[in-house]
């Protein structure tokens, strides 16, 4: 999931980690004499993350979220066909 890197080893790939996180969506964990102190993303990674947390903060939308787990787990679903046909996809 996240690839760990130190600063020292990061200055000279800069670059090529920048390339790697646009491009293939890599995630680094970057730290400084053994101990973490930040994070390089995707910006598009980044802003799934805020908006995911602006969802779960609602209490109204965690409580459908919980419900459709619930549900779900019961098995209380409809199928994809179901939903093409009935929404005409």
């Amino acid at each position: 999931m996240y690839q760990h890197i130190t600063l020292k080893q990061l200055r000279p790939k800069l670059p090529k980690v920048i390339n790697s996180v646009d491009e293939r969506l890599d995630r680094f964990v970057i730290s400084k004499r053994g101990d973490p102190i930040a994070i390089l993303l995707s910006i598009d990674d980044y802003e799934s993350m805020i908006e995911t947390l602006n969802e779960i903060s609602d209490k109204e939308n965690l409580k459908k979220i919980r419900l459709g787990l619930k549900e779900a787990k019961k098995g209380n679903t409809i199928s994809w066909t179901r939903i093409k046909t009935k929404h005409k996809l």
